[in-house]
């Protein structure tokens, strides 16, 4: 499960909004698990640019992914994960989106525009094969 900060929650969501007609990317970031591998706790959300500008894929700008490293680390968290929109589709991880999870350790969150209101949901891609996790807001 990845809990994920009310506020952040809000943010991701109005990304997406904001982005439409183009996918909306960006990272979170919380305190890293005790056994060294990625939180399962998200209290932050760091909007990036898109600089792919595409309806049907995400580049994340490496400025904006640095500024979160950055400031995750001042913070003594890390990025455990990544958020993108899917703007006519499922809120699950395509083939290219499974081509590019680079870690599988991150939470994989995907936020549809497909219905009248946001869907998001949240997974874990290892070597190619995709688990659902739960989301809880709090």
């Amino acid at each position: 499960m990845i809990e994920i900060s009310r506020s952040a929650y809000a943010q991701m969501i109005g990304a997406a909004l904001d982005a439409y007609p183009y996918e909306a990317c960006g990272l979170i970031a919380g305190p890293p698990a005790p056994d060294g591998g990625a939180g399962d706790r998200a209290p932050t959300y760091y909007p990036c640019a898109n600089v792919a500008e595409s309806a049907r894929v995400y580049t994340i700008d490496p400025k904006d992914h640095l500024r979160a490293e950055i400031d995750a680390e001042d913070r003594n968290w890390e990025i455990n994960g990544v958020v993108h929109s899917h703007t006519h589709s499922e809120p699950y991880p395509s083939p290219t989106d499974v081509a590019a999870a680079p870690d599988p350790s991150w939470h994989y969150v995907i936020i549809s525009l497909k219905r009248e209101a946001p869907e998001a949901r949240s997974y874990h891609i290892v070597d190619g094969v995709i688990a659902e996790e739960p989301i809880a807001i709090v």
